[in-house]
């Protein structure tokens, strides 16, 4: 029933997020201007939503889509003179794409001059490209069909582009269009600036909303009772443990915008999934939380020399600031491996509208953070006027041994995600895990004593509980051995695609029949998920689609992707959705962590930092960026064999019904467009 709280919890928390990524934020109206009675203007005009920006026609190159128009040209009836116009809009420095870039709010305008070469009425179409951007995120390029009905009488056609004269009198004839369309630049500088304010506020409190639901991840959530120990130690009275308390939420929201800010501008807003899911840093932690585990476990006491303990004393309060503040920095550092994605989504939105917007993004996400953190560390004072001396306060310290152990391995399983190495496999995890929390249940039942433990006559039936809630957990696990999802847990194992089996210890693969023979796997392929046959490359994975003509989706995933992991077990387990991922479409996985090398050939320099990237995970990091505007993960895309997008993207959603109506959305406007 907690868990079920806690999914219901964290889908209330991220559904505003989630809900504002799929947006129709423009609605387009064509019309036709009579200049004379065989010269016309056709007018698109569209009205934008507040806090969403159109892009110009002229945009210099390597920055956003431009709207770009296209008539069909029927030269026996019509004739366009010159190119299309626009409205004045307003320029700006786009801190994402570092240029200065035209872009209309709220109304634009764009006219093309006609000149009729036929009496009959007749019907004129053409195509409208654009993209359009808020101060969260950019809508991929989208391409609308425009039409016109002109009657006039016919003209001589224009045998040389049109004159400067020509071109001032088309201005002038066209001005009180203008009039009603065109906004002082004073008002436009003002109302910019009120915008700007309003979207700073609205950014603060998705900020704030999307640290709330991080803060119910499986790399955050554990790490409250490592922190209510921490300060059982640091507190002897309430007064200081509140202090200490309002102390650690300070330095959490300094951390993090102190992190986010500066990465952001030094290595660019990817750098924080980058943190999560290097190397050297899950094998730093891994080795740290192993530490912990085993002086709560009772082996020995972490203490500072002697020497630092006199200065300690002496200054008492300098000394507890730092243990709070490199607590915290624990903290910040080590749930990036589900915060990451978050915080890089919300870097990527704020370095759009740029300014101070990295700093209140950074403040909204932390202050979520450190609220509830807070208010779980004021709590050691209480606890710290209990019996130390045996009881059941060194019960919880050992309680929470357990679980960073536990944890620990998490982190070992990230390093070796990434590095591929396949000595800490699906298996191994399960086992080790069964193992831990086996021992954890034998230690409630008091059949294991450790060293500060006190003899115990018998145990509280509160201890009898918990030690029959972890028993079922730990049996729970057992089916894991031999293929069973363990949704409950899904995210911590590695996936189950990365073991000896996926169906588990001892078992192969059969056909549905169950004759043994083997799936035939496309050239460039591999097993994914549930056997699903996934590309690792876009340009193999597009040839193959083509080759049997089915529509691709892009999965942006990474393999030390907590979300990414309970997408692919609690929601592409599903039967239906599983049935289409292996029969409808082509799967492309491109992981943006992989850090094997790419050829010497294909290395280029950065388009968003000037570094080069070296990695082919760099490479997918970037294409997504480049491409979508994003860099959170899962991020799933359906594309035609051109490479267009078949319906908006999707990202992470434990709602089965409503990824896989996505799912069929796309797939049948793939058929749409194929008859």
């Amino acid at each position: 029933m907690n868990y079920i709280f806690k999914v219901f919890i964290f889908f209330f928390l991220i559904g505003p997020v989630a809900s504002a990524q799929i947006h129709k934020p423009v609605v387009w109206d064509t019309s036709v201007e009579k200049i004379n009675e065989t010269d016309f203007n056709l007018i698109i005009s569209a009205t934008i939503e507040d806090g969403w920006h159109l892009y110009a026609q002229d945009v210099p190159e390597g920055g956003p889509i431009a709207t770009s128009i296209s008539i069909n040209e029927e030269k026996e009836k019509f004739q366009l003179i010159g190119k299309p116009s626009e409205d004045q809009g307003h320029v700006e420095f786009d801190n994402v794409f570092k240029m200065k870039i035209k872009f209309f709010e709220e109304k634009a305008s764009f006219k093309q001059k006609i000149r009729l070469l036929t009496s009959d009425e007749i019907k004129i179409e053409g195509t409208l490209e654009f993209m359009v951007c808020d101060d969260t995120f950019c809508l991929p390029p989208t391409e609308v069909d425009i039409s016109f009905e002109v009657q006039g009488m016919a003209g001589e056609a224009v045998t040389a582009p049109a004159s400067q004269t020509e071109d001032k009198n088309f201005l002038q004839s066209t001005e009180t269009l203008e009039k009603t369309t065109k906004v002082d630049t004073k008002q436009i500088v003002g109302k910019t600036k009120q915008e700007k304010k309003k979207s700073l506020w609205t950014l603060f409190i998705l900020s704030f909303f999307a640290g709330f639901a991080a803060l119910l991840t499986p790399c955050v959530f554990p790490m409250i009772p490592m922190t209510v120990s921490f300060f059982t130690k640091q507190s002897k009275t309430k007064a200081i443990g509140i202090r200490n308390a309002i102390l650690f939420g300070v330095s959490i929201v300094f951390l993090y915008v102190l992190l986010g800010t500066v990465v952001t501008s030094i290595f660019g807003a990817d750098s924080l999934n980058a943190l999560s899911t290097n190397v050297w840093f899950n094998i730093i932690f891994f080795l740290l939380l192993i530490v912990f585990a085993v002086s709560f476990l009772g082996a020995f006491e972490i203490t500072l020399p002697s020497s630092w303990g006199t200065k300690v004393d002496s200054q008492a309060d300098r000394g507890g600031l730092i243990g709070i503040f490199f607590m915290a920095l624990a903290l910040a550092i080590v749930s990036f491996s589900c915060t990451g994605p978050i915080v890089g989504t919300a870097l990527v939105a704020a370095a759009a509208q740029g300014g101070i917007a990295p700093v209140i993004s950074m403040l909204g996400f932390s202050l979520a953070i450190a609220l509830p953190f807070s208010l779980f560390a004021a709590f050691p004072g209480w606890m710290n006027s209990l019996p130390k001396s045996g009881g059941w306060l060194n019960t919880v310290k050992v309680f929470l041994g357990f679980l960073e152990l536990a944890l620990a391995f998490k982190f070992l399983s990230n390093a070796d995600l990434v590095l591929q190495g396949h000595w800490l496999e699906r298996e191994v995890f399960i086992a080790i895990w069964i193992t831990i929390f086996g021992a954890l249940a034998l230690y409630l039942f008091g059949k294991i004593k450790l060293p500060h433990d006190s003899d115990l006559p018998h145990i509280s039936v509160g201890r009898l509980s918990l030690g029959l809630v972890v028993m079922t957990f730990t049996i729970y696990m057992v089916p894991g051995l031999w293929g069973a999802p363990l949704k409950l847990i899904s995210g911590f194992p590695p996936p189950m695609h990365y073991s000896e089996s996926s169906y588990g210890v001892g078992y192969t693969k059969l056909s549905d029949a169950g004759m043994g023979t083997q799936i035939e796997i496309p050239k460039g392929a591999h097993l994914g998920p549930h056997d699903i046959i996934s590309f690792l490359d876009y340009e193999e994975g597009m040839a193959y689609a083509k080759k049997i003509n089915k529509p691709v989706m892009i999965d942006f995933t990474g393999h030390a992707c907590v979300n990414c992991r309970k997408m692919e077990e609690r929601v592409w387990s599903d039967s239906r959705v599983l049935q289409v991922l292996k029969n409808d479409i082509v799967l492309i996985s491109l992981y943006v962590d992989d850090k094997r090398p790419l050829p010497v050939e294909d290395q280029y320099t950065s388009s968003l930092n000037g570094k080069k990237v070296t990695t082919i995970g760099k490479k997918w990091s970037e294409f997504q960026i480049n491409k979508y505007k994003a860099n959170a993960q899962p991020y799933y895309v359906l594309l035609d064999h051109k490479g267009d997008n078949l319906n908006e993207y999707s990202a992470y959603n434990p709602d089965i019904e409503e990824y896989l109506s996505w799912l069929q959305e796309g797939i049948g406007n793939f058929k749409s467009d194929e008859d």
